[in-house]
């Protein structure tokens, strides 16, 4: 996963080149979103904000993660829960997916090495160049199912 520190600074200098000027609220957006890290939501990310001491509205926040988005800084992670969330963009590459607890929402990072495998081989297999992929597995949490 990126350090919060490199992805700061690698989003920066992306912003700063694509001629975006710094602002204190876009700087905010972009310092929460990289300290929450994972799969997070424009809510979290603005009351991460305040609970720091500064204020930015939800309307910016939303605004700064499309801007992050567009520039492939920010990914939109689909939990199916009728809520975007976002995470950071590792600029190395690296990636990881999802598990979402359809019973308390919860979602859970994943990564495994024969998934990418058996995703390189069916690239190869029908011959389509595979630029990116979201995996999202669905069912119940160890917490839920031991609720039964």
């Amino acid at each position: 996963m990126v350090q919060a520190a490199d992805w700061v600074g690698h989003a920066n200098e992306t912003l700063a080149r694509g001629g975006y000027r710094a602002s204190t609220p876009r700087a905010a957006v972009v310092s929460a979103l990289a300290d929450l890290g994972c799969s997070v939501t424009a809510k979290e990310i603005s009351d991460r904000i305040e609970a720091g001491g500064q204020e930015v509205g939800l309307a910016s926040v939303y605004r700064t993660l499309e801007l992050l988005e567009r520039l492939r800084l920010a990914r939109r992670v689909d939990a199916g829960e009728g809520t975007a969330r976002y995470e950071p963009v590792d600029p190395a590459g690296a990636h990881h997916h999802h598990l979402v607890c359809d019973r308390c929402g919860e979602v859970a990072a994943f990564e495994d090495i024969e998934l990418e495998r058996a995703i390189a081989r069916l690239a190869d297999r029908v011959a389509y160049s595979v630029d990116a992929h979201d995996v999202t597995l669905r069912g119940e949490c160890p917490a839920c199912l031991g609720r039964d």
